[in-house]
Formats: structure tokens, sequence, C-alpha cells
């Protein structure tokens, strides 16, 4: 069975960031949904990359994760509810600089009647000792069909040059 990738949207945080990047009126007309993000923040965090939370159709409620997490020498797991479910790494200000993390989100059949499960691969990139990498597994808990895709990072805004580009993929 071939597949096929389509690039729907691609957008690019110019100069002065944005709060958050979002994917609109997504065509119906696909299987599954594909993004990948490249991405930074302003904020400043310790120790660890900064979360990033996926939101469909501008609801922020009927979201659950599981993540499972690896960092330097150790390793754990977590889980998180609405409104702010865990998603992806994404590397903060005080990591190597000009560096950005690499996300990708995975949705199969997003326009059904059923929930939606979705799936994240994210990893930090920095040249200190420790980086982050993540899987996570989440359901939104709503029969409707997606429309729109929203990134938030859990602190401070997406900087320059941040970027994320939605694929369609078919199955013919």
């Amino acid at each position: 069975m071939a597949v096929t990738y389509k690039l729907i949207q691609t957008i690019t945080v110019g100069s002065g960031g944005a709060a958050n990047i979002e994917f609109t009126s997504i065509p119906q007309t696909y299987t599954d949904l594909k993004i990948v993000l490249s991405g930074r923040t302003n904020a400043t965090d310790g120790s660890a990359g900064q979360w990033a939370y996926v939101n469909f159709n501008g609801a922020t409620t009927s979201n659950s994760t599981r993540v499972l997490y690896g960092a330097g020498t150790s390793s754990g797991s977590t889980t998180a509810s609405s409104p702010t479910p865990y998603a992806a790494y994404v590397n903060p200000s005080n990591f190597t600089s000009s560096v950005f993390s690499n996300t990708e989100v995975y949705i199969p059949n997003y326009t059904s009647a059923n929930n939606k499960s979705y799936s994240v691969d994210s990893v930090t990139e920095t040249n200190a000792s420790v980086a982050y990498s993540n899987l996570t597994a989440g359901l939104w808990s709503s029969t409707a069909a997606i429309i729109s895709i929203q990134l938030t990072p859990a602190g401070g805004s997406f900087v320059e040059y941040s970027s994320a580009s939605l694929y369609g993929i078919l199955k013919s």
C-alpha cells in the first residue's frame, strides 16, 4: 500500500517571536496528519527542555498524555491531562545558542467520528551534558474532525526561525 505525503502548510516564526504556531482550515481530504517542528523558546529553563502543548480545534480540555522521557543518564515517565497535556520538549533560551529542538507529531484518522489519538517524538539539542528526548502518546477525547492544530510553548514564546510543517497523508 503506497503512502503519499503532501505538504499542506509551513509556518516560520518571524522577528519578535510568536506565542504559538497554529494551522487552521485543515483540509479533510487526507487519512492522517503529520507535523514536523523545529522549535526554540525565549523562556529560560534550568535543566530541562521547555514543554510544548498540542491542542486541537481550539479546545484546551479533554486531552490526556503519557510521556516516556530520557535525560542524560536518567529516564522516567509522567502523565498529564487538560488543560496542559505535555506533548514535546522544545529548546529553551539557555540551551546552546541558535540550536533548535526537533519534534514529529503523528495524528491518525483525524477526520473519524472517534476520539483522536496522536503520538509525539521529540528531542532537545544542546552542547551541555544533558539533552532530553521523549515519546508521547496522547488522546483528545472528541469525536469532532480536526480542523485546526495549535502548538504552544509552556513558557515564553517561539523565537524567530522556529518552524512547523503540516503534512497530509494519503493511503492509496
